[in-house]
């Protein structure tokens, strides 16, 4: 599993150090796409295939399901770690998530997003605000024996 938060940079030809713990689970091979709420998202082979199914079965009909294809597919490339654990962020994924020179690497369980400093910090303040997170979490059944 991804988890954890780490601070890499992107060099100039736009090459991310991905923490060495993360490197042996994309051994099998990466996705690297754009995600949701301005950051990217990069997702081992199995579990961007199973995402892919899921898409590729939405309703062609339905314009919100057309934008979604687009949006992760067409920004979609297969991604390798190279000799000294970096891997390669196309340009048009760097301008899109505003990435310059570093970046914070979130781990997500199943995948891990790449952000620029200014904007995880904005995501830390929303995932720290108590009174917030009361009102979250009030709809998840944490306890013991779940009904």
């Amino acid at each position: 599993m991804f988890l954890g938060q780490f601070q890499h940079s992107i060099d100039d030809k736009g090459r991310l150090m991905v923490p060495a713990r993360f490197r042996e689970l994309l051994e099998g091979g990466a996705y690297l796409t754009q995600g949701f709420d301005k950051c990217l998202m990069v997702m081992t082979e199995a579990y961007f295939k199973q995402v892919y199914e899921r898409i590729i079965a939405m309703n062609l009909a339905d314009p919100i399901a057309r934008l979604l294809r687009r949006m992760i597919l067409s920004n979609a490339y297969p991604v390798d770690v190279d000799k000294v654990g970096r891997i390669l962020v196309p340009g048009n994924l760097r301008q899109f998530a505003s990435l310059e020179s570093d970046a914070i690497i979130a781990g997500q369980g199943e995948y891990f997003e790449v952000w620029t400093p200014a904007e995880w910090e904005k995501q830390t303040a929303q995932i720290n605000d108590t009174e917030a997170n009361n009102q979250r979490f009030v709809t998840l059944n944490l306890s013991s024996n779940p009904q």
